[in-house]
């Protein structure tokens, strides 16, 4: 899933404006150490840092700072083609602050802590990563008020749990293939890849005796057959060549158990999802807490993050919704650009109203 959407998003960048880097450019990576960070539920992970990048000039007021947060999987280098100088999030207007989201191999994470590696490290929840992240923006860099939130699929999760979360805390959300609930459909498709990889022969309970092979590929192939539709699969793999296809998904998949452990507990993250649960009221009560005005992006043709729940949520506060028409699914930005209305949302929010963007020609 990480490659797949670092795939689609080189069409992320705002097509008609130059991705060049000046002064502005991003900074290397950084960390926040946190110390002891104790969860939602109870348990503590010990002695959490967080990756972050930034990229712009924090202004006087210091009121232009926009946070994007990672998808599943996702790592801050995978942003940096669509931050700078005129990109999606411009760096002449915005100090951007791109951060690793708990689990991702770069912040803390099973395949990197030391005090509790693998399985011993403590399932956390997209909840715990917002609070993680809003510990990074006011200890670690002294904000005390965010002008955006935007991310995509786990990222885009991370951003409505913000605008629920934190209500007062920033002025625009931009929430791309998100949820603010995981459906019991995407809790299907996610319970699935963790039961592959923990199915492995080699992976022994979390105490793997061997690499993995059959686990990790396996979730590899449920992704990819759900990443878009089965239309676009179709017409853009004939079946002679989908063995070759099937292959690849294959290659690409980890086989240490820290990576497959990674997974497995940003996919539990995932497949707990629900901010209305967590406030024991309804969707529509939990949308109306935020203040934030926002936009949010979704594909209809979505099986991996179900736009249901992000339409009502919508719905419920008179946001505006853009809808990509395509049958790429959850990979709809490999063809549709949404960059140009993401950066227009942010430089004039009023002016973005629902629409839907077409699939672009010639993908």
């Amino acid at each position: 899933m990480k490659r797949c959407l670092a795939a689609l998003l080189l069409i992320f960048s705002v097509r008609s404006i130059s991705t060049a880097q000046s002064a502005s450019s991003p900074s290397s990576l950084q960390f926040a150490e946190l110390g002891d960070f104790k969860l939602r539920n109870g348990a503590v992970i010990r002695d959490l840092h967080i990756g972050y990048r930034t990229a712009g000039n924090l202004n006087a007021a210091r009121s232009n700072a926009v946070l994007w947060p990672t998808w599943l999987g996702g790592r801050t280098e995978d942003l940096l083609p669509y931050v700078g100088p005129a990109n999606v999030v411009d760096t002449d207007k915005y100090f951007v602050i791109l951060v690793d989201a708990i689990g991702n191999g770069i912040s803390s994470s099973p395949s990197n802590s030391n005090a509790q590696p693998l399985t011993t490290f403590p399932e956390f929840s997209i909840h715990d990563m917002v609070e993680s992240e809003y510990r990074l923006v006011t200890e670690k860099l002294g904000i005390t008020h965010l002008y955006a939130v935007l991310g995509v699929s786990m990222g885009g999760m991370q951003t409505f749990a913000w605008a629920v979360t934190h209500p007062d805390f920033l002025d625009l959300a931009v929430p791309v293939l998100g949820s603010p609930q995981s459906t019991t459909y995407d809790k299907l498709l996610w319970t699935a890849d963790i039961d592959a990889i923990e199915l492995d022969p080699a992976w022994n309970n979390g105490v793997p005796v061997r690499p993995l092979t059959r686990g990790p590929a396996l979730a590899a192939e449920i992704d990819a057959m759900n990443a878009s539709t089965p239309g676009y699969r179709v017409s853009q793999t004939a079946p002679q060549y989908a063995a070759g296809f099937i292959a690849q998904v294959r290659k690409n998949a980890p086989t240490d158990g820290g990576s497959a452990a990674n997974q497995i507990r940003q996919r539990q993250a995932i497949v707990s999802l629900d901010l209305p649960a967590e406030l024991g009221v309804s969707l529509e009560e939990t949308a109306a807490i935020v203040r934030a005005k926002m936009m949010v992006i979704v594909s209809p043709e979505d099986h991996v993050v179900n736009p249901e729940p992000a339409e009502r949520f919508a719905k419920a506060i008179g946001a505006p919704v853009v809808e990509l028409d395509s049958l790429c699914g959850h990979m709809s930005m490999s063809c549709v650009s949404i960059g140009p209305i993401v950066a227009q949302f942010l430089d004039r929010p009023s002016s973005v109203h629902s629409q839907t963007l077409h699939e672009a020609a010639g993908r």
